[in-house]
This record gives structure tokens, sequence and C-alpha cells, in this order.
């Protein structure tokens, strides 16, 4: 089996460090890896299978030799490196959303659109979709190939590791402040997050929707079908892990809850938790950790003739980021 060489660009980020943990996890077949980040964080060592490897510095040259480079360091980072990347020879998967609405870049969700991937070959990069995104998508699609979706409406309830260690950082912070019975200005967002929910993630657009709103419009529109009309509402919660999800769909026939549910039970990555009557349903709490998207609530929406309601649920960094990524490099290893 062939090998490969691979760089991770942000290995000490949360993203970057479940990039190492699912390589690892996975047995992807790797002869040398290589970890880069900011002159902050060089130096530190990260293990991986069994050795301890030196964090290196971003910069020109590091990707030589290398065969793909994963990228979870932001978007100004992607911007100016992922071309430097590719120059010197890589193959680069993105977790940013730098180069997803670009026509000739693919952005790939390997249950829902793996025909994509030799599309690679335009510039050498692959975008890696929004973290809500992905798990919506993955749930959504099995009902989509047989009924196609008309609309969704959809409002998310995200977890602060989705903003990063820092904002995980300030929910820990503002929780301990709130029992000590201090009073601590907001530690990373516009307010306190501890025991509250903020109805913006990213920044105002034009329309009034947030940037994080509008990825899932235009992301999923890409991925599935554009056809699709779609409203969001994305909500921070303080939640450590696991991004939740209230979606209604419109269909273009009747769907009932119990075909619905035989779908999805047989599709890939998909695990159906629906037993209201025993108080079983989607939870942050049972998605942390896992790589499956959890669905349930599944039942007739009030709004729409055709359609459902559900619930669903994911490990944003991991099924949201990291494994999507990695899964990504697995299509690769099936063209190259």
């Amino acid at each position: 089996m062939r090998e490969y060489n691979v760089v991770i660009v942000g290995a000490t980020g949360l993203v970057g460090r479940t990039f190492i943990k699912v390589l690892e996890e996975r047995n992807f077949p790797i002869n040398r890896i290589r970890f880069l980040a900011s002159p902050r964080s060089v130096g530190q060592k990260i293990r991986f299978r069994g050795e301890d490897i030196t964090v290196e510095e971003l910069k020109k040259g590091m990707f030589s030799g290398y065969d793909i480079a994963l990228f979870s360091a932001g978007g100004t980072i992607s911007r100016e490196f992922a071309p430097i990347s590719v120059s010197e020879g890589c193959i680069v998967i993105d977790n940013s959303s730098t180069w997803r609405m670009e026509n000739d870049i693919p952005l790939i969700v390997p249950q829902v659109n793996p025909h994509r991937i030799k599309e690679y070959r335009n510039r050498g990069i692959i975008a890696n979709p929004n973290c809500s995104t992905i798990q919506m998508v993955i749930a959504l699609n099995p009902i989509h190939r047989v009924n196609p979706i008309k609309r969704i409406v959809v409002s998310t309830y995200q977890a602060v590791s989705g903003a990063g260690q820092k904002a995980v950082d300030a929910l820990n912070k503002e929780i301990k402040a709130y029992y000590n019975n201090e009073n601590i200005p907001p530690q990373h967002f516009p307010y306190h997050i501890a025991f509250n929910c903020l109805p913006q993630i990213d920044v105002f657009m034009e329309n009034n929707y947030t940037k994080e709103e509008m990825k899932m419009v235009m992301e999923t529109q890409k991925i599935m079908e554009s056809k699709i009309r779609i409203t969001a509402t994305t909500v921070r919660v303080p939640v450590m892990n696991s991004h939740s999800e209230s979606v209604v769909i419109e269909t273009e026939r009747p769907i009932s809850p119990n075909e619905a549910i035989k779908l999805l039970s047989n599709a890939p990555m998909v695990v159906v938790v629906d037993n209201p009557q025993e108080k079983k349903y989607p939870m942050p709490t049972i998605a942390t950790g896992r790589d499956e998207v959890f669905v349930g609530r599944i039942r007739e929406p009030l709004v729409f003739e055709n359609g459902l309601s559900m619930f669903i649920v994911a490990d944003n960094i991991r099924r949201g980021a990291a494994t999507n990524a990695i899964e990504i490099a697995e299509l690769l290893h099936t063209v190259l």
C-alpha cells in the first residue's frame, strides 16, 4: 500500500490535534509526518505513533517532499500558504472557509459527494465544509436522494469549541467566576457565554444574516443541490463540544417519519436515536468523541404538507472538521 508524507498546518490547535488523533486511529498510510504552527508553538512536542515530533514554524519550503497538507490555521494562513503548499508539491485539504465557494475547488463530504474528489486536479486544493453544514447534509442526503428536498429551515445550537480553544477557556473562566461570585467581563465573545445564548456567530452581512448562516446556505446548495431554498439561524450556546441542529425540511412528495427512520438507519455514519416515550434523543453528551451523526425527534412538520422535522447532533471537532478531512484524504488515496 502506498504511504504518504503528510503535513499538518495548525498542529497545536483543537482541530490540528484532532487531525493527528484521527490519522492515528484510522491507521492512515503515512511514511513521514510534519507538524507546523506559528512561532509561539515552535518546539512543542506532539506524540504520534509512539514518537515525539517537534512542532516546526510554518514558512515557505516546509512542504517540499510531502504529498498531502491538512490545514486548520485560519483563513488568512490558508489564503497565503495553501497555494505555496501546492506549488511545493502538496495536495491541500483546507478546513477554513477561504476556498469553499470557489467554483473550481471541490467542497466535499465523502458520504454525500465523493465523486467530486477528482476535481482536486483543478487547483490542488480541496475544501472541508463548515462543521454545521457537514452534519446536516450527512443526515439529509439519504432522504434527498429518494425524495428531493425543496426547503430547509435550520436553527443551530453550536458549542464553544467551534470557536477554538480560547472560547473553551472563556466558558470555563466565566463559569468559575459565576460560582465564586466574581464579576468578570466577557472573556471571548461580545457578551458572556456562560448561562447565555448568543444569536450571532461571525459577522452580520448586508441581509442581516450572519456569515455563519450564509455559509450553511451556500455550502449546502453547493454540496447537495443548488435549487434547495434554505434559511438558517445560528446560535452559540454554553456547551463545550458537539453542535445541535433543529431542522425542518419540505420534500417534493409525502414522507412519513417511519420511512425516514428506515432510510437514515441504513445510511453511512448516521445513528438514529428516536424513542420519545423512553426519552431517547440525540444530545451533545452522546455525540462527543464520536464520528457518527445522531438524528432523532423525527416527526411530521406542522408548516409543510410534505416533509419532516428532526434534531441532528454531531461532534463538531471530529465529524465537523478533522474526521471529514481525513476521510477526504482517504478518498484521495483511491484516485492517486
